[in-house]
């Protein structure tokens, strides 16, 4: 019998890595000598390979973060409040070294220390999964084409081209890619996964996530700055002219949200090892170990799935209309990004450095759907991360902004006061209020603020003709005007919970 298993070092302070090997053979030797004491095992092996670490703890003042927005209005001011509320908790954490927000922030849950959108970190060697969220990779993706008919019969088109809602595609209407073809599928938090992987392709999901039809014109100033900044390539796709785009945002469906649910789950343990009383929220994985090497190549792979999945959904589209694609770009906006050893987690924060050839990082950034989609050039400014913000970002949540429109009249006539002009479809049926323009921040102050930081140049601008939202499918027992009993809400979440045992058993 050994005199100290991989549990023991564990629970001494030794953080599982190629060292371990290294102590089990030096353990062995001390077998062979007759040391069977584990104190005095574990004080021998202290001597040669040193005292374990202490656990880290949440630090009492907070890391310097850096504000690239400007609150206006008293709704803005108390979001902004809030905001740095959960950044000041956030930043506690021994692990970040930094931290910004973005003028499109707004808080994204309760707990502690929870990311809120718009906010950005830079972690030391270590990849925090709720920093990225469950949708991990959501991000845009913008194909430019030459208009074949009306926008009506082009939306039609987008419309059969995707699927929004919840759920997955039927599985009589499977879309493969050669994604699923990759060599990933034996990696501990994809495995089991390239079904769910297939059965999202070619699906948004539901919430803020849209297909956006517009028009933007391409201009010599345009060309120029393009070449000028490196992007020369993209420039000789164009020419001077109007062109058609479409714009998709989504992240990687349940495929991403299941590789995250793995991911809190091994960043839990870790912390529990590593760390003394840290939030939940703020649970990392040491991107040193192989747990963390493994869990970075499979973001990597979400990534890829993403893009995949943006090109399938653009590509299914240009075929139904008898298009084809000119030029197009994409960025992701909910990430981590390695740069050096730091890990820059965005949540709800667009990459706006330099590459690794020294371009300004081209990226979109949507403010809402009755308003233009800006390509914007990174502006790098290295005190706020080098990000910019995702959107337009939030000034109340979707349940306070419903009671500013308490009957179906006063909806009905918000909805149709803010997109019209445009030709806006709702894929599940009935329009959601929380997705309408009025939901989001004032999106020329944004764009403002924008140039006033400088974290990007505004390039050209996508001006809106359509969209297509998931819409209130009624299916959620949060949308319904008759509030359930408690009995109700009982049976709601032990099904749940039932559903996710069952979920976890057949995962692991």
């Amino acid at each position: 019998m050994k005199i100290l298993t991989q549990e023991d070092l564990i629970a001494a302070g030794y953080q599982p890595g190629p060292v371990f090997k290294e102590m089990f053979e030096k353990l062995a030797e001390l077998e062979e000598r007759g040391i069977t004491d584990k104190k005095y095992a574990l004080k021998l092996l202290a001597r040669e390979f040193g005292k374990p670490s202490p656990k880290a703890m949440m630090r009492k003042k907070a890391a310097p973060v850096a504000e690239a927005i400007r609150p206006e209005t008293d709704d803005e001011k108390s979001n902004v409040e809030a905001v740095r509320r959960k950044m000041d908790e956030l930043l506690k954490v021994p692990v970040i070294a930094r931290g910004s927000i973005m003028p499109d922030a707004c808080p994204a849950g309760a707990g502690k220390a929870v990311i809120p959108v718009g906010g950005a970190i830079a972690v030391e060697n270590a990849i925090i999964p709720s920093a990225h969220s469950a949708d991990i990779c959501c991000s845009m993706f913008a194909t430019f084409y030459d208009a074949r008919s009306e926008v009506a019969k082009e939306l039609d088109a987008l419309t059969t081209a995707t699927r929004f809602g919840q759920g997955h595609r039927h599985l009589d209407d499977l879309v493969h890619d050669p994604v699923l073809d990759e060599d990933v599928w034996s990696n501990r938090f994809l495995t089991g996964m390239r079904d769910r992987a297939h059965a999202h392709i070619a699906d948004q999901g539901d919430g803020n996530h849209f297909a956006y039809l517009g028009e933007v014109d391409v201009d010599p100033s345009m060309l120029a700055m393009l070449r000028l900044t490196g992007h020369g390539e993209l420039a000789a796709k164009l020419e001077a002219k109007r062109y058609r785009v479409l714009v998709t945002h989504h992240g990687s469906r349940g495929l991403g949200a299941h590789v995250y649910k793995r991911g809190q789950a091994v960043a839990l343990k870790h912390t529990e090892r590593a760390g003394n009383h840290i939030p939940p929220a703020a649970a990392w994985i040491d991107a040193k170990s192989p747990e963390g090497r493994e869990y970075w190549e499979a973001l990597e792979y979400v990534g890829l799935w993403t893009k995949a999945n943006h090109r399938a959904i653009h590509r299914r589209f240009l075929e139904r209309i008898g298009g084809a694609s000119v030029a197009d770009v994409g960025n992701e906006h909910n990430f981590v990004w390695q740069r050096g050893d730091m890990y820059f987690h965005g949540k709800g924060a667009t990459p706006a450095w330099k590459d690794s050839d020294g371009r300004p990082q081209l990226g979109l950034i949507p403010l809402n759907m009755a308003e233009p989609i800006l390509l914007v050039l990174g502006g790098d400014r290295e005190e706020f991360l080098s990000f910019a913000p995702h959107g337009a970002g939030r000034n109340m949540s979707r349940t306070a902004l419903k009671r500013k429109f308490p009957d179906e009249a006063s909806k009905r006539a918000e909805i149709e006061r803010s997109t019209e002009g445009i030709d806006v479809r709702w894929f599940c049926g009935q329009p959601d209020l929380s997705e309408t323009p009025c939901a989001y921040k004032n999106a020329a102050s944004v764009k403002a603020q924008i140039g006033e930081f400088g974290l990007a140049e505004v390039v050209a601008e996508i001006r809106p003709l359509g969209c297509i939202m998931a819409g209130d499918s009624g299916r959620s027992w949060r949308d319904r005007e008759k509030p359930l009993t408690p009995k109700q809400k009982r049976q709601i979440q032990h099904r749940k919970d039932r559903r996710r045992m069952n979920q976890d058993l057949r995962e692991w």
